[in-house]
């Protein structure tokens, strides 16, 4: 549509783009990409799946780097194809039920990585809501959430896969009381943990302020309902936090776990950097948000985007907001009980799941794969014959039904002579015996008739040259014929009827 590929100079073509027919078309497949990279619903079940992974690998691919390549697409794209209802919409749709789905889904799990699993897609869906807010404070608070999200979140896969390294199990009703031999990892999950709940002083509460100002502030009448929606979540996501950064390393200490050592410092020194960064930038937030967030929102924007991050702004709605989703998500933590009897309760609504769909899809794809195979593949030389002259049967009757009737004009026609009538007679006549004989020997004879009534009928037509490269080759092919004729088996009749005449009709169709 506009000519190149380069994001810079698409911005320029913006009008263009957004009056084609095929804006819609560009949105579908957009969203489709972003959504199943960045885990949004209903394609976020594979990012608990890939959990597997190391926690070295887990922290930098789903906090940093591979998760976010789908709201980096979005990102880029909204000076591009935003500022639309069908833009906005559907991204405030799926990232606003994402968000809260997530976060309500991380409360249930037993397992750290899980937890984590599920609060990144979460957080996933906070930064596409407010790509889809696509207003100036959204835009900030997505440009700033993005660095909180990846300091929080890697220090905690860390913190997870040291906790599992040394005690062998991930599943908090099992961990407590680690601080006692794991100090300076207690101290960056304490940090992490602060961070992700919004703490004041911590870089996450300036994120969450960002967030509240963001909704209060959408162009849209329901202001109300979005705010709710941003508590609601981050509300769970600081009893997430907490399940992770602190219910570990609180309590007593299991006998279990009693010669648990801490590990090197190579292992715990990265995790507490992370989590000391995350108090740090919260304590300079203007420095760290020109540094870095102030670029983001610049190129999401489209203009140069003043950020004005502080610790105070005085006491105000957004303010009590993060007061008191502190304090419920503190309530929630403590009131929560996570259990494998509560994993057990989701799982009987497996069947109307996203991944059980997407499972039963997979299943007859596979299905009609074996059949498409065993039907079209299998390894029959008339079988791929067949196939071929049919597609381009096919191919033919196309092309003829595009370029319209077909017309004969008989009238022109040159009158038949009689030589021609016998040879053509002749070819008929063997091309009869041929098909009928039960001898080899009788149908490679007549085979060669065939062959030499083609020559002449070249002769007649003036094509000499033809008719010696014909007569050549049916000389060949005949000498070769009868040559291995002795060592090939009996005739064996290995069809039907049926496929016999449907054969002669496909024969037919393509003489």
């Amino acid at each position: 549509m506009a000519g190149t590929y380069s994001i810079s100079a698409l911005i320029h073509s913006r009008d263009i783009i957004i009056d084609h027919a095929q804006y819609p078309l560009i949105l579908a497949l957009l969203f489709m990409g972003a959504f199943t990279k960045s885990a949004q619903f209903p394609f976020h079940f594979w990012l608990p799946g890939a959990m597997k992974a190391p926690t070295p690998v887990s922290a930098y691919l789903h906090s940093a780097t591979m998760v976010k390549a789908g709201i980096y697409l979005l990102a880029r794209f909204d000076p591009i194809l935003g500022n639309t209802a069908a833009w906005s919409y559907p991204l405030m749709i799926v990232g606003g039920f994402t968000m809260l789905y997530a976060a309500y889904h991380s409360l249930l799990r037993v397992d750290l990585k899980s937890i984590l699993a599920y609060s990144t897609i979460s957080a996933l869906g906070i930064l596409t809501f407010l790509i889809g807010l696509g207003t100036r404070d959204a835009v900030i608070a997505a440009s700033v959430f993005i660095l909180v999200h990846a300091l929080y979140k890697a220090s905690l896969f860390l913190i997870t896969g040291i906790i599992e390294h040394q005690t062998h199990t991930r599943d908090i009703t099992k961990l407590s009381g680690l601080r006692k031999v794991l100090l300076p990892v207690a101290i960056a999950g304490f940090l992490a943990a602060l961070s992700s709940a919004g703490v004041p002083l911590s870089f996450g509460f300036i994120g969450k302020d960002l967030i509240y100002e963001a909704t209060l502030h959408a162009k849209s009448s329901w202001v109300f309902a979005l705010t709710s929606l941003a508590v609601l979540t981050n509300i769970g996501l600081v009893a997430a936090g907490f399940m992770a950064g602190v219910k570990p390393f609180t309590g007593a200490l299991p006998q279990s776990h009693q010669k648990t050592h801490l590990p090197y410092i190579s292992m715990w020194l990265p995790p507490l950097i992370l989590s000391v960064l995350g108090v740090l930038f919260g304590l300079m937030p203007n420095l760290i948000g020109e540094l870095f967030s102030r670029q983001a929102a610049n190129a999401i924007f489209g203009t140069d985007t003043k950020l004005n991050l502080k610790i105070w702004h005085g006491l105000n709605t957004v303010l009590l907001l993060s007061l008191a989703t502190l304090a419920a998500g503190t309530v929630l933590y403590l009131f929560n009980k996570p259990s494998k009897e509560k994993a057990t309760i989701i799982s009987r609504f497996k069947w109307i799941s996203p991944e059980f769909i997407f499972e039963r899809i997979a299943s007859a794809l596979f299905i009609f794969s074996e059949w498409y195979t065993g039907k079209f593949h299998n390894g029959y030389l008339r079988s791929y014959h067949l196939q071929i002259i049919l597609f381009a049967e096919a191919l033919l009757a196309y092309k003829l039904w595009l370029s319209g009737p077909v017309d004969i004009n008989f009238y022109g026609l040159a009158m038949l002579s009689v030589y021609e009538v016998a040879i053509v007679a002749i070819l008929i006549g063997a091309l009869i015996i041929m098909l009928t004989t039960r001898t080899r020997l009788t149908a490679v004879v007549s085979m060669s008739v065939i062959g030499y009534c083609i020559c002449l009928m070249f002769v007649f037509y003036s094509a000499p040259d033809l008719a010696m490269t014909q007569f050549t080759i049916d000389t060949l092919t005949t000498v070769l014929f009868v040559l291995v004729l002795y060592k090939l088996p009996p005739f064996l009749n290995l069809g039907t009827k049926r496929e016999r005449y449907r054969d002669m009709a496909v024969a037919l169709v393509s003489a």
